[in-house]
């Protein structure tokens, strides 16, 4: 990892997503691991406007830009705005509907 990263301007890669977890639109996916530490990887990912389904890591993101709608089977929602810090549990089944693109830092545990 480089020592120093802007969050905002740091180049991602592409994420293809696969046609069955796209439910609206045609967002596309973009991810860039910052580092490893003892397990836990750091690091930025990016979804631009539509909306997937996806099976939850255990993972702590706090959102940097965009606004979005994520969706649990529990029926619990959230809404995501910059700042919003979200917990998410390893095998939560969830529906992301992004209305601007969205760009969050992420910590999962390995």
């Amino acid at each position: 990892m480089d020592r120093c990263v802007d969050a905002y301007e740091a180049d991602l890669t592409s994420l293809p997503l696969e046609e069955a977890v796209v439910l609206a639109g045609c967002p596309v996916a973009w991810g860039r691991t910052l580092g490893e530490f003892r397990g836990i990887e750091v690091g930025l990912w990016a979804l631009t406007g539509g909306t997937v389904r996806d099976v939850e890591a255990d993972e702590i993101f706090v959102v940097l830009d965009g606004e979005a709608t994520v969706r649990f089977d529990t029926g619990e929602s959230v809404e995501l705005t910059p700042g919003v810090v979200v917990r998410l549990h390893a095998g939560e089944r969830a529906e992301w509907e992004v209305r601007t693109a969205l760009r969050k830092l992420y910590v999962v545990a390995g």
